[in-house]
């Protein structure tokens, strides 16, 4: 079903819940200037079969306004939009699964409201922590020496985004998907265009969106909450990651108070149907265990 959730004046956020209306409720919560769309429909019909799956469009995102040059925010409020779409829906409490941006606004949830979480699960992401990543030799890095983004991909985002009509503006969403998808499991080029067709028809038009990346992002590090916190997490570890690359998703997995790390193979930060069933069983499993 379908919902229209109004957060501010002049700020609306469009939200869809599948599944019985009585199961426990699950937010996604997606990465940057992706819609909730992004959440491919086979993986979250898995996952409504245990639960209240809620999907929404970030701000700036599909059918959730677009209005950043007149309404700018730091990063921050979209962990508050978040919250509006729990509230919106009559959730007291949710599991929540974050990917990406949406894992660090995932983190901020855990951090600064740990009351309206019952899990969380966080996937391709790193952590919102100056805690140094303890490597198994017992030796110390600060995260800011951690591995970064690979280069062929900061290549794709530093392009300049021109409209050359949707044809065009789908290839170069499936050439930065293929960049995301690494180089463990096959690449289905025609899956990725007919997502992208889907969020396109959604949206209403195929501008790309850059509101998040000029957001504003101080303010986002949660070192001592995080260490505390008695809130159930999941952190995915994807061994072909290319925006967070291993060792992210352990140092992730330290800096959180008792988070369990389970490694899915081939996946990296994108989500095909190869990797559909056994992240839908890994969340599955720890929102059971929760």
């Amino acid at each position: 079903m379908d919902h229209v959730i109004d957060v501010t004046p002049g700020i609306r956020l469009w939200a869809e819940d599948r599944g019985a209306s009585d199961a426990p409720p699950l937010l996604l919560i997606m990465g940057a200037q992706a819609s909730g769309l992004g959440w491919p429909d086979d993986l979250v019909d898995l996952l409504a079969a245990q639960h209240r799956v809620i999907r929404y469009d970030h701000r700036d995102t599909g059918r959730s306004t677009w209005a950043y040059d007149s309404h700018p925010y730091p990063l921050t409020t979209l962990a508050d939009d978040a919250l509006a779409v729990l509230d919106g829906l009559g959730v007291a409490r949710a599991h929540v699964v974050g990917m990406s941006l949406g894992g660090m606004l995932t983190q901020l949830l855990i951090a600064d409201h740990p009351d309206r979480l019952l899990s969380a699960t966080l996937i391709g992401t790193g952590a919102l922590s100056d805690a140094p990543y303890l490597h198994p030799d017992g030796t110390r890095t600060p995260p800011e020496e951690l591995p970064g983004v690979d280069p062929r991909i900061i290549e794709l985002w530093s392009q300049p985004s021109t409209d050359q009509g949707q044809e065009a503006e789908l290839d170069r969403r499936v050439e930065h998907w293929r960049a995301l998808s690494g180089d463990q499991l096959p690449f289905d080029a025609d899956y990725f265009r007919t997502q992208e067709r889907k969020i396109i028809a959604h949206t209403g038009h195929h501008r790309p969106g850059d509101a998040h990346a000029r957001a504003d992002t101080t303010g986002m590090l949660r070192t001592e909450q995080l260490a505390r916190t008695a809130v159930p997490t999941l952190v995915i570890s994807a061994p072909a990651e290319p925006v967070y690359p291993l060792p992210h998703a352990h140092h992730l997995a330290q800096t959180i108070h008792g988070a369990n790390l389970v490694e899915l193979p081939g996946m990296a930060h994108a989500l095909p149907p190869e990797i559909h069933t056994p992240l839908a069983d890994a969340i599955l499993d720890h929102t059971a265990h929760s």
